[in-house]
């Protein structure tokens, strides 16, 4: 036998959508999954997984980066120095647009993006360190076993 299904009970206040049906985004905090919403909603119940996301309060600045350890899309609060991933629980470092600069690796010439003020960055795909000061670079990192 079908069970009738209720709708949801209206909040005290009701939430009453934007008329130009403007829409804001934000990541599952349970699948990951990218949820679209009405700007002006307080939290967003995922189809999916059916996690409830808090919204950020209107005004709130985002930013995205891609997590070093996993390589899944993260989003942030604009300004935070660190990010947590909720997959792999990575600490990623975040850092402002003005903070980095991007060099050439001197072997593969691969771009590389590196924090102002380092004197040298490593290549991660070839292991080939890369003077930012000047115009040398070395050799690949040695390793030696104590």
């Amino acid at each position: 036998m079908p069970v009738p299904l209720a709708p949801y009970p209206t909040p005290p206040g009701s939430y009453t959508p934007p008329a130009n049906g403007a829409q804001s985004q934000l990541v599952c905090s349970g699948c990951r999954n990218l949820l679209l919403y009405p700007v002006g909603a307080t939290s967003v119940c995922c189809a999916v997984c059916n996690a409830v996301n808090a919204v950020p309060p209107p005004g709130t600045e985002m930013a995205q980066l891609v997590c070093g350890g996993c390589h899944t899309l993260l989003m942030y609060i604009r300004g935070a120095t660190s990010v947590q991933c909720s997959c792999c629980h990575t600490v990623n470092l975040a850092l402002e647009a003005n903070q980095v600069a991007h060099v050439n690796c001197g072997n593969c010439r691969m771009l590389l993006m590196y924090q102002y003020g380092a004197r040298s960055v490593k290549c991660a795909i070839c292991n080939f360190v890369t003077s930012v000061g000047g115009s040398a670079s070395s050799a690949p990192e040695q390793k030696f076993n104590s």
